[in-house]
Parts: structure tokens; sequence; C-alpha cells
């Protein structure tokens, strides 16, 4: 055997070992208003590991904190809590030149290939400039690094003294790809990488990223929106909702018998080519909490289609129990809502406004349900805290009447199978029906 292939065995990064840990990270944000107000938790409380040499997909509905993650792992956000360890490091700890090191061994692809590159600047300054930032080697061999990467990437030597308004969006993409390879990183983090293009490019980028990682050794965390492209690249998958992380495990395995039942609505909405086919889709109620109020417990409990009943009510009718529920939506939503100029006007007034409106949503929710008298005197109980403007009064005397552990427990992450599957759910609990069990009913 050769010197040179001696050598780069010697040289060559193990494969398998955790390269990244995060234990209980947080990003929060403050309004920086004068009297304060609750935090926006964009990451609250996630925890997980990625392997050398392995891709981790990171999925979720929009605004679930998946970007904030990336950016937070990057330090181009700061974390608020919790720690970030690279090969052993805690790097939410670094600065000045321990800082500046962390740079070369991480970088990020962004999503959108038109807004991360700058105008400006040739794509070979472009590519350049994490070299020079770095006073990596000298000037010439900065260059001729620079073509070299272009040629990896899939572009031409000729391409380095044109603008990137000359380029397709598939183009723009790759010189993005080479510049976070230009100070070979170990980890990316790729955000979106193939969102703004179209099908046809993706599949080429797809396929390059995959080519560099099997050449260079590289990890990656895959954020997307496409569930298609996640099952196709990743080899493992997180999902996220709300700033946490509900379900994370082998991608064959999930896709395939979603545990958690936020992955299984997730998975439901993946759109089917062949029209003939039928299928099961799980439409959730409401939209998100607010991360500023996140619930207490679960926090998917606000919209899950399997949620656990309190002992006193597991017999109540199901179109019942599921009014119940959409009050409660309703009267989260209305604390949401800030009161316009003229409702505040006729409140001074002493004169009726939009938020004294239970006499029309009662009746709309429950006129057509012989409901039990003792359901709907808690019911009016409610309404009357909300007729008084007092939509946290009303919402917390609900919970405490129908809620369950969902509402008032935060659930554990749980193992699920014998792969390493982790999943946020009481419904793992052995006093709790199995999550398989409950949609066999739920789809039907």
């Amino acid at each position: 055997m050769s010197t040179t292939s001696t050598e780069e065995e010697q040289t060559a990064k193990p494969r398998g070992d955790t390269i990244l840990e995060v234990n209980d990270l947080k990003t929060y944000y403050e309004d920086g208003g004068i009297l304060g107000s609750n935090p926006v938790k964009a990451v609250d409380g996630v925890s997980f590991d990625i392997q050398r040499g392995e891709t981790l997909g990171l999925v979720g509905e929009s605004g679930c904190g998946k970007s904030t993650l990336g950016r937070t792992l990057m330090r181009l956000e700061e974390a608020t809590a919790g720690e970030v360890k690279l090969n052993g490091t805690d790097i939410t700890t670094l600065s000045g030149s321990d800082l500046k090191q962390f740079r070369e061994d991480v970088q990020m692809v962004f999503q959108d290939p038109d807004s991360s590159l700058n105008e400006r600047m040739t794509v070979g300054e472009i590519v350049r400039e994490p070299l020079d930032v770095h006073d990596w080697k000298t000037p010439s061999e900065r260059r001729e690094r620079v073509r070299e990467l272009l040629e990896t990437v899939g572009l031409q030597e000729q391409h380095y003294y044109r603008y990137p308004h000359q380029f397709s969006g598939g183009q723009r993409q790759r010189i993005g790809i080479a510049r976070a390879l230009a100070l070979e990183p170990e980890f990316i983090i790729l955000d979106e990488p193939v969102s703004a293009l179209d099908v046809s490019v993706q599949a080429k980028i797809l396929n390059l990223l995959e080519d560099l990682q099997n050449e260079f050794g590289l990890t990656y965390l895959f954020i997307a929106h496409d569930l298609a492209v996640v099952r196709h690249i990743c080899d493992r998958v997180a999902v996220m909702y709300l700033g946490n992380m509900m379900e994370i495990g082998p991608a064959d395995e999930l896709f395939d018998e979603p545990a958690n039942p936020y992955t299984h609505a997730l998975l439901s909405s993946i759109p089917e080519p062949d029209p003939t086919v039928e299928r099961d889709r799980i439409t959730l109620r409401g939209t998100p909490p607010s991360p500023r109020d996140p619930p207490s417990g679960c926090p998917f409990s606000t919209r899950c289609p399997v949620k656990i009943r309190p002992a006193a009510y597991r017999e109540m009718d199901p179109d019942l129990w599921e009014r119940i529920e959409i009050f409660r939506e309703v009267l989260r939503e209305r604390s949401r809502a800030d009161p316009s100029l003229s409702d505040r006007v006729r409140k001074l007034l002493g004169r009726e406004t939009h938020r004294a409106g239970m006499d029309e949503i009662i009746p709309e929710l429950f006129g057509d349900f012989d409901a039990p008298s003792d359901v709907m005197n808690h019911i009016r109980e409610a309404a009357d805290y909300a007729e008084n403007d007092d939509e946290d009064a009303a919402r917390t005397y609900l919970r405490e009447e129908f809620g369950s552990v969902c509402d008032h427990e935060r659930p554990e992450q749980l193992a699920v199978g014998n792969r390493g599957r982790l999943s946020l759910c009481h419904r793992h609990e052995a006093e709790y029906e199995e999550p398989a069990t409950v949609f066999e009913t739920l789809v039907q």
C-alpha cells in the first residue's frame, strides 16, 4: 500500500460515533416591551444527537422552530439555556478564537439561494470569502481551492468571475454548497436547500448532496417541509411541533409506523399521486397555540385527535367531547386576538363588543346536543367569565373541569420499539391505550 493511502486511512474521520449532542436546548425571544411579556419559546427544551456520517431530517409545520434550531446550532442565534456539544465541546460557551475555530467545523446552506448570495460579489469572491476570513493558506491557494470547489459542485472554472444573477436557481444553490464546503467542515446544516427549486433541479441537488457526503464523510442536519424528500435522503427523522421534539427515529420506521399522534397526522397530509388510491387523512382542529403561551402539559394537547380524556368523561359522546374541545379552542383564540379600536371605544361607552358573543357561540356549538345538565352548567360558567372579558379565567375553569393528564403534565420522551425511536406522548405510558389502537378507530 502506498504512503499516501496509509496517511489517508490514518486521518480518515471515524463514522458512527456521536458528532453532535443537544441537551435541553431552549431559544427564547423577548419582545423588549417596557412592561414585559411572555417570551416567544421558539425552541423549548429540545434534546437529540446526530451520529457522524448520517443525515438527520428535521420536519414540522411552518413556525414550529426548525430554522431557529438550525440557526442556534450555528450560533447565529444565542441559546437561552441548554447544551450543544460538537465532538464533546459545548459550543454555546465559546467565544473569540474558539468560536472562530468552531465556524470552520460547522457550516450552513440557506433556504433561499437568491437572498443568501451577495449580488455585488463574483462567484469566486463568494466562495473564497470563508477562506479569506479564516486566513486559509495563501491567496493563490485560495483561488485554486475555489476552482476545485466549483468543479466539485458541478460548475465550471470560467464561472469564477460571473455574478449570481447570471445563474439559475439550481446553480445558485450549488454556489451556496461550494461556499459551505470551503473550510472542509464536519457538519453542515441544510435549511430547506431545495424548497425554492423546480422538481427536476431538486433531484440534481439532492444527488449532489449525497455524493458529497459519501466523498467527504459529511454529517447533515436536513431541514425541510417536503416529507417525500426527507424520506429519500435521511437516515433518521426528527419531528418538531411548537418548539418541541415530538418524535425521532429511523426514517423507514417512522414513515411506515408513526408512533406520535402529531407524526401520524403530519404524514397523513402527504399527497397521494395515484387518484384511485383512497387515503385516510387526519384534519387537525384549529391552529398551533402561540409560542408565547404554549400549553402547560403536552404541546400538542390543544389539537390532538386522540387526547386522553379525564376519567369522569371517558364515556361521553365523542361528538359532544369534540364540541367542548372546539369551545376551548374558541376561547384560546379570543384571548389571543387584540380588540379593535372600535371595540375599545364601545367598551368605554358600556356597549356590547365582539368579545361578548357567547349567546351566539354556545347555541351554535351545543344547540343540537342533548348534553347533560352538569356539562352545560360548566360551559355556561366559563361563558360568563368570557362575557366579562376574562378569557383566561374561562380557559382555566374548563381546563380544571375537562382537562386530563395531557393538559396538566408534560410527557417524557419515551422509547418506542427497539431501534432507538423516541416519542413525546402520554399514550406510550403503561396505564394508557397504545396510539396504534387509538388510530385504528380514528381513521375509520
